[in-house]
């Protein structure tokens, strides 16, 4: 299906009750409107990426001399724009005669607008409608069909070209409508075929606003947590996922991001929570698992695998190793020849802050055993591992050699079709 013609806009019921007035280029009406901008400024072209119909009250023009309102109709034809309409009568008592007389040498659509309708209603109803022209006239067949939210959620997990009034567009389609100071957390869940996980969740979270899809073998979702709910909203959302996901299901949580950040923070958190499902599946746990239940993690609590991986675990394999290799040698040439768990008991003291208390439950081993460990790993390095200039190069080393030593085969088990990771 062709896109949304400039002809096509102008039908739509919020713009014909502008009684809008064609003053030139009429040739130019079935022209493609690739969206729907509104500026009040006479500089607006700056703002245009081509393709756009751009809606104005005419302000900046009133006291504009001729020359400068030629320009600006010129610098709208050169940024592509596919029309310009005019609000006429309150800011601006007519349309200038050499606004007209540009139009008509560049055959740009020119518009009078003669009645006010809020600029909100025309661009919400016109570029809805151009978003919902080009969900369903698209000529790459995608695994999810017509599922308009699946088709949101992979363009934004995949960082498409996309900007902000779309990505609203299309969420608003979706019923997806964060309210003022929401938060949006992105999160993947591995081993369910349906959404149930996250409904039941969303539910436990008070009902917040959710885009949420099944692709094959994952669920992706955004959910938004009400900008006056306290807490912390990463915890909040991985103890509603501990509560009501199913046991063997593995959920990630990305971070917390403010809804009027922009499309881009959307991405992020989205990004970041299947970067961390891929992780969690393919690299071995830090910290002993619950043996029931759910896992469910964090893109903070994978902060330190996401950095030593960037690019994907096999473009840094090398390098990790070789990192692996100068902090920990001698721990590791002990373990080839010993059957300890020194790299591991190590790793696990670092990440508690060196709490043997804690370190100890963790490896379900007394404190006295601890300490003998702690012992002789500092031996065999020749360091003590609590001082403080060391603690950041051991815990990366450690964390790396879990990355390094961790399978892949699990990565085809998180692939999602279409859907890449950061």
């Amino acid at each position: 299906m062709p896109a949304l013609t400039l002809r096509e806009v102008l039908a739509l019921a919020p713009v014909r009750a502008t009684e809008p007035e064609l003053l030139a280029g009429a040739a130019g009406l079935d022209r493609p409107v690739r969206w729907v901008h509104s500026s009040e400024v006479y500089e607006g072209a700056n703002f245009l990426d081509g393709g756009e119909l751009l809606l104005t009250n005419g302000f900046g023009l009133t006291e504009a001399g001729d020359e400068v309102r030629r320009r600006y109709v010129r610098e709208l034809a050169a940024r592509g724009a596919v029309g310009l309409a005019v609000e006429v009568g309150r800011s601006l008592p007519c349309m200038p005669a050499e606004v007209v007389d540009e139009a008509r040498r560049l055959e740009l659509p020119l518009l009078a607008l003669h009645r006010v309708v809020p600029f909100v209603r025309i661009t919400e109803a016109a570029n809805r409608a151009i978003v919902a022209r080009g969900l369903s006239g698209r000529s790459v067949v995608r695994p999810w069909g017509d599922d308009h939210t699946a088709a949101l959620l992979a363009d934004l997990a995949d960082r498409a070209a996309l900007n902000q009034p779309e990505v609203e567009a299309r969420a608003a389609l979706a019923g997806f409508h964060p309210g003022p100071g929401a938060r949006l957390i992105g999160v993947s869940v591995h081993g369910a075929r349906e959404t149930g996980a996250v409904d039941r969740a969303v539910r436990l979270l008070g009902g917040g606003g959710v885009l949420r899809a099944a692709f094959p073998g994952d669920v992706l979702a955004l959910l938004a947590l009400s900008g006056g709910r306290g807490g912390d909203p990463v915890r909040a959302v991985q103890e509603a996922f501990r509560a009501v996901a199913e046991p063997g299901l593995t959920v990630a949580v990305g971070h917390a991001v403010a809804a009027d950040g922009g499309w881009l923070r959307w991405s992020e958190t989205l990004r970041a929570a299947r970067t961390t499902l891929e992780l969690a599946l393919t690299v071995p746990p830090a910290e002993p698992a619950a043996p029931d239940g759910p896992l469910v993690t964090s893109s903070r609590a994978f902060a330190l695998e996401r950095e030593l991986t960037r690019g994907g675990v096999d473009a840094n394999r090398e390098r990790l190793a070789r990192m692996v290799q100068h902090a920990l040698g001698p721990l590791l040439e002990w373990e080839a020849a010993h059957a300890s768990d020194l790299v591991r008991t190590l790793e696990v003291h670092l990440r508690n802050g060196c709490s043997p208390t804690r370190t100890a439950a963790l490896l379900h081993i007394g404190r006295q055993s601890l300490y003998q460990r702690l012992e002789r790993i500092e031996s065999l390095l020749g360091l003590e591992i609590d001082d403080p200039e060391l603690l950041g190069e051991l815990l990366a080393a450690t964390c790396a050699h879990r990355v390094v030593r961790g399978t892949t085969t699990g990565a085809a088990a998180v692939g999602m079709t279409g859907v890449s990771a950061a």
